[in-house]
């Protein structure tokens, strides 16, 4: 009886444990579906976040974009808005001082002609003496008070007609006309005319409508729009063998800058570059700014000297070793990072504070407070720590930080070229300068119509920024090189007074 008791009881023990493993089973298929349900709304949410995560990344590029200006990127500082102006006005520090000349400011004053450059000379003399009424000679005083008044005599403009005479014969009555003089240019209009029509359009930057009628209400000359097209290209002509001079020139420099914008021709978009020297700025139109067509057009089959330019793509075909990267933009990259928030700020404002340490040393080493060797000395450390910031910066794989910073260090070779090297400069202002007059004649007039124009654009706008480099009267050297057209002669030389 004992045992089947004990037996019973074992077999009631054993169901009990049955049920409870069956609950449990039941409890754990419960949990292992309720994980399941939590699992699938954990990859929904995952895949919501990074969704959320794209749009902010989004929104932040757009804020970005349209926050963009001077300051902080590389757009002119013509494309600011009121906004904008109005912000930076803000964050400059109100001067104390008044507008106009201040205290010990060394003032300005017309300077007086050279007595064989005045054309007429009025003398005055008293005629009593102040003290005794006594009448007083005319005596002339070297040390006289001298005033000088500078007036533009009445445009006249000077007309020549050549006539050609037909005369008959007394024999036989034929009637026979005579030649053309050889004296007599193919244009209606004289070198001098020219070269004020083309100053005119291609150098000041008037639409042919307003140089039409400047030349009529000023000078008296009536030109019609045709004319001043056909002018623009004689012109063009004339000084196509100065500007092959220029480029010649620029190729050769030991230190060159250089940047490049849009063109358009004809509603079609080019590429405009610039190469500016010390002695010589050179223009070109080509057809697109990649690295090939910019090797064979601007810098010939060698490359000489250094090249001062921004990080574009399309000058990565010249050696590393012998660019400068423009410190300039790279100062506008770093506040715009430093305007975000979180690493991309922390990032951004680390890479301004050491970009106005350089500039500091820079300055100081222009204005001759420091020379060349403690230039170097300083520059070392400042280099050092700089390199390392971009290399953290890249690794810490911060979106739109990491990648601009890598490709900087692709131009590492070409930071610091101003340090090492006389001449060179850390920015690329010269270029950039130099190019603007180009922007701005193209927001004006969109543009040319033609491939002529894009050539009558360039040379004129070669000869005239570097005849000023070279103290050469822009006017005077294009109506020198219109004459030598006429005449068959060579055009003269940009450089005649220029040091080899």
């Amino acid at each position: 009886m004992d045992a089947d008791r004990r037996i019973a009881q074992l077999e009631e023990q054993i169901a009990k444990q049955a049920l409870e493993l069956a609950e449990r089973d039941e409890q754990i298929a419960r949990l292992t579906k309720s994980l399941a349900e939590r699992d699938a709304d954990t990859e929904k949410l995952t895949k919501k976040l990074a969704e959320l995560e794209q749009k902010v990344a989004a929104l932040g590029a757009a804020t970005e974009k349209t926050a963009r200006n001077s300051s902080n990127s590389n757009l002119p500082p013509s494309s600011d808005s009121p906004a904008d102006r109005a912000k930076r006005a803000k964050k400059k520090a109100k001067s104390t001082k008044k507008r106009g000349g201040q205290p010990n400011h060394r003032g300005s004053c017309r300077a007086l002609l050279a007595a064989d450059l005045v054309d007429d000379i009025i003398d005055s003399f008293p005629t009593h003496c102040e003290e005794c009424a006594q009448a007083l000679p005319e005596t002339p005083d070297v040390d006289s008070t001298r005033f000088q008044v500078t007036e533009l005599p009445a445009f006249e403009p000077h007309t020549t007609e050549y006539r050609e005479h037909s005369v008959a014969c007394p024999c036989c009555r034929h009637v026979t006309r005579a030649e053309r003089d050889p004296r007599a240019p193919s244009s209606p209009f004289g070198p001098r005319l020219m070269s004020a029509v083309a100053l005119l359009t291609g150098v000041y930057n008037l639409s042919r409508r307003k140089a039409a009628r400047l030349m009529s209400d000023m000078v008296g000359v009536k030109i019609s729009l045709g004319a001043v097209s056909a002018v623009e290209s004689r012109v063009s002509e004339a000084v196509a063998k100065p500007v092959q001079e220029a480029v010649e020139r620029v190729i050769k420099a030991k230190v060159k800058h250089t940047d490049g914008t849009t063109w358009y021709q004809a509603g079609v978009a080019l590429s405009l570059w610039v190469i500016a020297t010390a002695c010589a700025t050179v223009y070109k139109v080509l057809a697109n700014g990649k690295k090939a067509t910019l090797s064979a057009l601007l810098f010939g089959d060698k490359q000489r000297g250094v090249l001062v330019g921004d990080r574009a793509s399309a000058l990565k075909f010249w050696a590393m070793e012998r660019r400068q990267v423009c410190w300039a933009h790279l100062l506008r990259k770093f506040v715009s990072l430093s305007e975000r928030t979180g690493a991309a700020g922390r990032f951004g404002r680390e890479l301004l504070d050491f970009t106005g340490i350089i500039f500091e040393y820079w300055h100081r080493y222009r204005d001759g407070t420091i020379g060349r060797e403690a230039l170097r000395k300083h520059m070392r450390p400042v280099r050092e720590q700089v390199e390392a910031l971009l290399e953290r910066a890249v690794k810490s794989g911060t979106p739109h930080v990491a990648g601009s910073c890598a490709d900087m260090l692709e131009h590492r070779a070409a930071l610091w070229r101003f340090v090492d090297e006389r001449d060179v400069e850390p920015t690329n202002n010269h270029a950039e300068r130099e190019l603007r007059a180009f922007v701005l004649w193209r927001k004006r007039s969109y543009g040319s119509q033609s491939v002529r124009g894009n050539r009558f654009a360039e040379r004129l706008m070669t000869v005239a920024h570097t005849a000023r480099k070279q103290n050469k009267n822009v006017l005077e050297f294009l109506t020198e090189c219109c004459v030598a057209k006429v005449d068959g002669g060579e055009p003269p030389s940009l450089f005649e007074s220029a040091a080899a």
